[in-house]
């Protein structure tokens, strides 16, 4: 499947997302109709973590998605590839850790965090396959992926009225709220394009993630994706995991909720 229709390079992408971040936070709650804070607070369950343990934030944006974890003491690093973001999330959250990086090419030594998330931005990085293998090197053995992303809803009908909503009424109302409308356009095209559920957890299954589940939210408007790297993160040991995986994903919705 194709990702977008968008033909952008990751730098215009970069510059997009600096134009739209002053923002950014309002209007993602004025489009989702509320639900944003909802989606990131299962993300959060899911990761399970806690003090004493190190978070790596992927796509964190102005830090809106890191802001749980450093409320309850955990060591979070908010990694994003927009300068705008980050200098917008700095000054609204200093005591946050903020550093610029490609999911790509992560600036983070192997096996360095607990549990990696990334929320509603793999979808916007050129190599999304790519990304989720840096994701891998960068966790430690036997910890945690949780990802949360848009994807396709379940029922034929809502997901029709969705891909209206994608294409007819959020560019218009992002017209009369978003500081770069046509910003939104290109994320409604990309929420359009992204793969379902089950090809994204066959991504991550490709990629050497293993025990590989995810629920739906909303109807399956978006899907939070749950993985664990092997504990043996040896070459042979991923080969294995990846060779382990047969038959579909498990799709238990009490494997990532407390």
């Amino acid at each position: 499947m194709n990702r977008a229709s968008l033909d952008k390079r990751p730098d215009e992408v970069a510059t997009m997302f600096d134009d739209v971040a002053p923002k950014y936070d309002v209007v993602n709650d004025v489009l989702s109709m509320g639900q944003t804070r909802r989606w990131r607070k299962v993300v959060v369950d899911a990761m399970e973590a806690s003090k004493g343990q190190r978070v790596l934030d992927l796509a964190a944006g102005t830090g809106t998605s890191s802001e749980p974890y450093a409320d309850a003491g955990i060591d979070v690093v908010a990694c994003d590839f927009s300068l705008g973001m980050l200098k917008v999330g700095k000054r609204r959250r200093p005591d946050i850790n903020f550093i610029a990086g490609d999911a790509t090419n992560l600036p983070f030594a192997d096996n360095t965090f607990d549990a990696t998330t990334i929320s509603f931005g793999l979808r916007n990085v050129n190599e999304p396959k790519k990304a989720l293998q840096e994701m891998l090197r960068v966790t430690k053995p036997g910890g945690r992926l949780v990802i949360a992303e848009f994807s396709q809803p379940v029922v034929p009908l809502w997901r029709t009225m969705y891909t209206e909503y994608l294409m007819r009424a959020l560019p218009a109302i992002a017209v009369k709220v978003a500081s770069n409308p046509d910003a939104y356009v290109y994320l409604a095209e990309s929420i359009r394009a992204w793969p379902d559920q089950d090809h994204l957890a066959a991504w991550l299954q490709e990629a050497g993630w293993e025990n590989v589940t995810y629920r739906n939210l909303t109807g399956g408007i978006v899907a939070v994706h749950r993985a664990f790297k092997p504990a043996d993160s040896s070459p042979d040991g991923a080969a294995s995991a990846i060779a382990g995986h047969k038959g579909p994903v498990a799709k238990l919705r009490r494997n990532i909720v407390r």
